[in-house]
């Protein structure tokens, strides 16, 4: 049971694109997705989390660190059922939205909405994602992407229909926030107090607050 008072949904056929390919230059370049919680590492932590929700497809992008954030899939692989599917970026130098669009044209399912989400956001739990999934199922005419707000700030994941990726697709180097920028009347707000959304790992600091270690 989650805090909208529901089991975890699973009537959309939901495809997840997991961003991992960051340097972590802040943290003496170490990956981000390998920091533990609770002895797990996040990469592992948020599988965890996705699994009740039955995935069609979790695209999980590498640039960075790639060897060793590539062991640990493989690791989960074996005692996790997702459907996990590896995509190296070989240009992750080129910053982050190389990645997202990498990842895009790399699923293959038949989904009905895509998760975005980064492997650095050490709260994203069951909760968070049961929410954005609900707030999806309620969304009106028109409304393409559901977008965390917490306190004014835009969080992550996020949710795009399907019709939405395409349309993604369909313009050469589109990514998802020029995306929503460029078609500000197709985003569903989603105002939320789960403070998950907007909290990741850059710093030393971070990892202090959020009680993470580096092994």
């Amino acid at each position: 049971m989650n805090p909208l008072g529901n089991t975890p949904q699973t009537s959309l056929r939901l495809a997840v694109l997991l961003l991992a390919a960051g340097e972590g230059s802040r943290l003496g370049s170490h990956p981000k997705a390998l920091l533990k919680k609770d002895g797990q590492s996040l990469l592992n932590h948020f599988c965890t989390a996705l699994t009740p929700f039955n995935p069609v497809e979790l695209v999980i992008v590498t640039g960075f660190h790639a060897d060793l954030i590539e062991s640990e899939i493989h690791a989960i692989q074996k005692s996790s059922a997702l459907p996990i599917f590896i995509v190296r970026n070989l240009f992750s130098k080129e910053g982050q939205a190389k990645s997202v669009r990498l990842g895009l044209e790399s699923l293959q399912s038949e989904f009905d909405v895509l998760m975005v989400a980064l492997s650095d956001q050490p709260r994203i739990g069951a909760p968070e994602i049961e929410a954005l999934l609900h707030e999806y199922s309620q969304k009106e005419g028109g409304q393409e992407v559901i977008l965390p707000l917490v306190e004014g700030q835009r969080g992550n994941p996020i949710l795009f229909s399907n019709a939405a990726v395409k349309d993604v697709l369909a313009t050469p180097r589109m990514v998802c926030r020029q995306y929503m920028d460029k078609y500000p009347e197709i985003v569903r707000i989603m105002p939320s107090d789960l403070q998950g959304y907007v909290l990741d790992v850059d710093t030393f600091d971070d990892i202090q607050r959020e009680k993470l270690t580096l092994s």
